[in-house]
């Protein structure tokens, strides 16, 4: 009867392993992930496009973290009092046009307004489109949430590893246009699929204000402490191969793209280790990579052994994040929206200014004393990494039901 009840209830959270609202779901973080990769490519002609200055162009990048950060508690509550189902279908359609909406902006005020735009609707949209992963990893009572970032980070290679022959092709306006197209077509195949999660209760939105747990602040710190490494790779992993080291140019940026490769396979990957492991030792295993890969990229004084410790650095991180914004989507008492958005919120505060400190620091010692000095937040990490048993309750929950299953299947 059980067995019996499993498969036909229609209540009962789904155990198949591919169903639309999983593609649905995987097709918006490739879309987010697009577009984001798209408008690299684009970055130099803007910038001489509005012959804009060093500084300029930096602060423009500055806005769009500005945006972003801007835009994600006010999704959080979005998402809390209308289902986030509702709302990254908005965001996605207004996050379509808006590469077109950059480059046809005529001065650098109306460029400003737009990039900040762009990225308010791509950090709106990560909020909605993670919780609304949490939504379905809950109805299929599995996790899913590292192949989803995996497919972010398929969007975003893809993105930019099109972008320039595009723009060759078809030109910057063409190039804008495609990427429009390209989204909303896949959108549009989607949407009716995307699952539909209630609102939080009533009275939980009347209570959405910054809840008085300390949990979701420190699993902000697990996002915190997991984001700064990988942006410092990303911005200082070239320079220390080329400088410090004497790599070649080709050379120097292998670092980032073996610890991106083996980040965005070990996504793929991820699900199948936390649903057998379970979320708290998955991330802890997850960050002992990423501390020994760390150690080893600091110490070694050759560049092939850095670029193989940012590749083991990259086994590490590529779960760990996942695996926090799943546990704060699942707090016992706080809608889903609310921890993502305070979590995601810490995680891509520390993205976006920890750069510019490691750069200044980087001035006065060694890059390799940096990322000796980084591995330590691993180890914060790693005394944190009970905190993110909520995320186990999805798997406790697909092992019990199919053990019933199995244990029924036998007696008859």
């Amino acid at each position: 009867m059980v067995a019996h009840k499993l498969n036909h209830t229609p209540s009962q959270p789904r155990l198949d392993s591919f169903p639309w609202e999983r593609i649905a779901v995987s097709a918006l973080f490739l879309i987010n992930g697009f577009v984001v990769g798209s408008w690299a490519p684009k970055i130099p002609e803007f910038a001489a496009r509005l012959d804009l200055s060093e500084f300029g162009l930096g602060l423009m990048i500055l806005g769009f973290g500005v945006g972003s950060l801007l835009a994600m508690p006010l999704v959080g509550a979005a998402n809390a009092r209308y289902g986030s189902s509702r709302i990254v279908r908005l965001l996605g359609f207004a996050t379509c046009p808006t590469l077109l909406l950059i480059t046809l902006a005529p001065t650098v005020a109306t460029a400003a307004v737009t990039v900040m735009l762009l990225g308010a609707l791509v950090g709106g949209m990560d909020i909605a489109m993670n919780v609304n992963a949490v939504a379905v990893e809950k109805r299929m009572r599995r996790a899913i949430m590292s192949s989803c970032h995996g497919f972010w980070s398929l969007g975003g290679l893809l993105g930019a590893v099109l972008g320039g022959p595009m723009i060759v092709l078809l030109g910057i306006l063409g190039h804008a246009l495609a990427v429009m197209m390209i989204t909303l077509i896949i959108l549009l195949a989607v949407s009716g699929k995307i699952l539909h999660d209630a609102p939080a209760a009533t009275g939980e939105t009347q209570r959405l204000r910054l809840p008085a747990s300390p949990l979701p602040y420190l699993l902000g710190v697990v996002a915190l402490f997991s984001m700064i490494p990988e942006g410092a790779v990303l911005d200082w992993g070239a320079l220390y191969l080329r400088q410090e080291l004497g790599a070649d140019l080709v050379a120097s940026g292998f670092g980032f793209g073996a610890f991106s490769a083996t980040m965005a396979i070990m996504r793929f990957a991820g699900d199948r280790v936390r649903n057998r492991f379970g979320a708290v030792a998955t991330l802890r295993i997850c960050t002992v990579f990423a501390l020994v890969g760390f150690l080893a990229a600091g110490f070694s004084a050759k560049p092939i052994l850095v670029i193989a410790g940012f590749a083991v650095a990259g086994i590490g991180i590529s779960n760990m994040i996942p695996i926090a914004f799943s546990a704060a989507g699942n707090l016992p008492g706080l809608p889903a929206g609310i921890g993502l958005s305070i979590v995601t919120f810490m995680g891509y505060s520390g993205l976006l200014a920890a750069p510019s400190v490691i750069g200044f620091i980087g001035e006065y010692i060694s890059f390799s004393v940096v990322f000796i000095g980084l591995s330590s937040l691993f180890v914060v990490v790693l005394g944190l990494s009970h905190l993110v048993a909520p995320a186990d309750n999805l798997v406790a929950c697909v092992s019990f039901a199919v053990n019933q299953a199995g244990s029924q299947s036998q007696g008859r």
